[in-house]
């Protein structure tokens, strides 16, 4: 089901956290996302060939600490091209974020790292007609890629900071050739 119905992916990540032992309430969960699904079956994900100039576009979110067993944080990617998704994932981050922006930050490293395959996918098969874009809607985020400061806040998640100028600054030098 997830692998052609993006709406579905947090939901099932989310729900398959208790697999082993459902509670009753996961159950009833289930079973709204079968209602959902029921109610749903003529959506579908539709592409238009001239949308956005051939692009692709890139949005990720985080919610910060949303599981209250672990504190973990879940990243959200999804990446269209020609109007309609062509790659999305939902997961729990692997390390617990400190901040909003830190749970941003790694959800938009994944994202670059997304980006980043499929772009070298799409200038293989010369499909590719502008460089990518990735939508970051965090400005705390979005100014330490521009301008990693290292301070005590920021120390954790400077790798992934770096990963993120670089990956910019190789979309920048690549459209200007």
């Amino acid at each position: 089901m997830v692998g052609t119905r993006s709406d579905l992916a947090y939901s099932i990540g989310f729900l398959s956290r208790s697999l082993e032992n459902p509670s009753t309430e996961d159950i009833i969960k289930v079973k709204r996302v079968f209602r959902y699904i029921a109610g749903t079956t003529n959506i579908g994900i539709v592409y238009c060939p001239n949308a956005n100039n051939g692009a692709l576009d890139c949005y990720n979110d985080a919610d910060f600490g949303g599981c209250n067993k672990t504190g973990l944080s879940t990243l959200g990617v999804i990446v269209t091209h020609a109007g309609g998704a062509i790659s999305w994932l939902s997961q729990r981050q692997s390390m617990v974020a400190t901040s909003t922006t830190e749970a941003e930050i790694v959800a938009a490293n994944e994202a670059a790292k997304e980006i980043i395959w499929l772009s070298r996918l799409f200038r293989s098969i010369g499909k590719l007609k502008h460089i990518a874009i990735l939508q970051i809607d965090n400005q705390a985020a979005v100014k330490l890629t521009q301008n990693p400061e290292f301070h005590r806040r920021t120390q954790k998640n400077f790798y992934p900071i770096f990963y993120l100028k670089n990956f910019l600054h190789q979309i920048v030098t690549s459209d200007e050739k």
